[in-house]
Formats: structure tokens, sequence, C-alpha cells
């Protein structure tokens, strides 16, 4: 993983958090979409105060 760098995707529903996260981990991106929205929802919706943390502080690209 040397010289990638996290950002946000221009692949995006919301605000391009999963996408970036799919490309900076080489994933597909609508698994990571998908294993998202699963976390969220069996982690009382905890997922979404950090989708929104990400989306504040994550860089465009």
């Amino acid at each position: 993983m040397a010289g990638k760098r996290l950002h946000k995707s221009r692949d995006r529903v919301i605000a391009g958090v999963c996408g970036g996260l799919a490309e900076y981990l080489g994933w597909d991106i609508t698994a990571v979409r998908i294993i998202y929205a699963l976390l969220t929802v069996f982690t009382a919706f905890s997922g979404a105060i950090i989708y929104i943390i990400l989306m504040l502080l994550m860089p465009e690209e």
C-alpha cells in the first residue's frame, strides 16, 4: 500500500467514503457498501456516526 492515499471517491452515492475505502483497499465498491451497511445495522447504527466523521475528515480526490 505504499504510495496510496485515502481520499473520497468520485464514484459516490452520498459522500464517497465507501468508494474511497474500496479504492484504498483494492476491493469492489459494491462489496464495501454492503459490508458497511451490514456493520452499521448490526452495531446499533454506530456506523452512521463513523461515516459522518469520515465524510468530514477525508480529503477530496
